[in-house]
């Protein structure tokens, strides 16, 4: 290897070098982290606010029984969409117990099906509000059920469901 390779060589890691050196110390300038040298507190460059660290004032909470004396029957129709895979309303079982007349009906009641899970533990009978417990989330309410459903968050769905279901109970 000739004199001139060689130097072109060193020439260019040592460029490298500068190029990694200068591009270091730039980042640093403008993305300077941490406390301020020789005692000096130093502030971040941007400020980002990020809203108030006070919790957000919750609405108040609407009692069950007023949703379910405003719930509309259409809509709880619409939601109950969710349950007709495993539910129907025409007095046959399906994958679950059939729903109609289940509002009132006693817990578990319902001949020529299986139930799974603790139901007990809901109550004695399928009142509007042992139905919103067990509607927000099934497997907290009746743990070991087989049932699938991840429940309706919001009350207003499960409010209108009940309405819908009190509707074809009879």
């Amino acid at each position: 290897m000739d004199t001139m390779t060689v130097t072109k060589v060193v020439g260019g890691v040592c460029g490298a070098l500068l190029v990694y050196l200068m591009s270091k110390w730039g980042a640093e300038t403008l993305y300077h982290v941490g406390g301020g040298g020789h005692g000096e507190e130093h502030a971040s460059a941007y400020l980002i606010e990020a809203g108030s660290s006070e919790p957000a004032e919750a609405e108040p909470e609407v009692p069950f029984e007023e949703l379910l004396a405003s719930a509309d029957v259409g809509d709880g129709e619409k939601v109950f969409g969710k349950c007709r895979a495993c539910h129907k309303i025409d007095g046959s079982n399906a994958t679950g117990p059939h729903l109609d007349g289940v509002v009132g009906r006693p817990i578990g009641s319902v001949g020529g099906f299986n139930y799974s899970g603790n139901l007990n533990q809901v109550g004695d009978a399928w009142t509007p509000e042992h139905l919103n417990t067990f509607l927000e989330s099934p497997k907290a309410a009746a743990p070991g059920t087989t049932m699938s459903f991840n429940g309706l968050s919001k009350p207003e769905d499960r409010a209108a469901v009940i309405a819908f279901l009190q509707s074809v109970s009879g």
